[in-house]
């Protein structure tokens, strides 16, 4: 009996694998399509053609360089802000930290839609014209609460008195943060950091309401439904997961290396 309600869980778990990566799977397949028409939908020849020239639509790679360059700042800025949050909120406790920590929730607890036209209402009462600044701003916002909520588990189990060791040895508190407490909590803001990258570049409805004139590569895919859908989409969407999956590959690697080292 036991052996067949584990076979029937790995099912399910292979299930669940199955429709999860699906969708996935279907845009790198159709990244070597050659479509008849505007649309790459229908499969019709194999080739590799489309990925010979992945820049080949001028306008779509310009729309992934916008979103890059806006997933890096708000990333950067957000990484440094939200890890300070972090530590600020594990390492004292003060009156008003149970509504900090309630602050903290809200913007992933609030529906994007809320969000995103609570920001332009601001944004147009201002008179603040809608583009490459404001979307930075809509993202920082949002990017923070991640940031700030996964570096937190990091240093909630952080061993404060290593501190304290390191300054009755003559270092200063500075000193004490870049070679003690940074190095220990380095993996958990770099977890926060991809994380916030990949929401960035992957934001949709903010993004919509706060870009204007703007196009980010979100926005650009979807405008695509409307008038062509070109097999440079899916290459680029493609080179993206790979990214993705190399970046998360190679801190799990150092992790585990680190953690070897540490535990010889």
């Amino acid at each position: 009996m036991g052996s067949v309600v584990r076979w029937g869980l790995n099912l399910f778990a292979a299930a669940v694998l199955v429709y999860l990566f699906l969708p996935i799977l279907w845009i790198v397949f159709f990244s070597f399509n050659e479509p008849k028409g505007k649309f790459n939908f229908v499969w019709q020849n194999a080739t590799l053609d489309n990925w010979r020239e992945p820049l080949k639509d001028e306008a779509l790679t310009d729309a992934l360089v916008e979103s890059l360059k806006i997933a890096a700042i708000s990333t950067v800025i957000a990484t440094v802000l939200g890890s300070l949050i972090a530590i600020g909120l594990a390492r004292y406790r003060f009156k008003g930290n149970a509504v900090l920590d309630f602050v903290l929730v809200l913007p992933l607890t609030t529906p994007e839609i809320v969000i995103g036209s609570s920001l332009a209402t601001l944004f147009l009462d201002q008179d603040i014209t809608r583009g490459f600044n404001t979307v930075v701003i809509a993202h920082v916002m949002f990017q923070i609460s991640f940031v700030a909520l996964t570096v937190r588990a990091r240093v909630r189990g952080f061993d404060w008195t290593l501190e304290q060791a390191a300054q009755d040895l003559g270092a200063s508190p500075m000193r004490t943060f870049w070679k003690v407490t940074f190095p220990l909590i380095l993996p958990g803001i770099l977890a926060a950091s991809l994380l916030s990258f990949a929401l960035s570049l992957d934001d949709f409805i903010i993004t919509l309401f706060n870009a204007g004139s703007l196009s980010t590569f979100p926005l650009f895919v979807n405008a695509s439904f409307k008038n062509s859908f070109s097999p440079q989409i899916n290459v680029l969407a493609t080179i993206v997961l790979l990214v993705s999956v190399l970046l998360m590959a190679s801190g799990t690697l150092i992790g585990t290396l680190r953690g070897r080292r540490q535990s010889r």
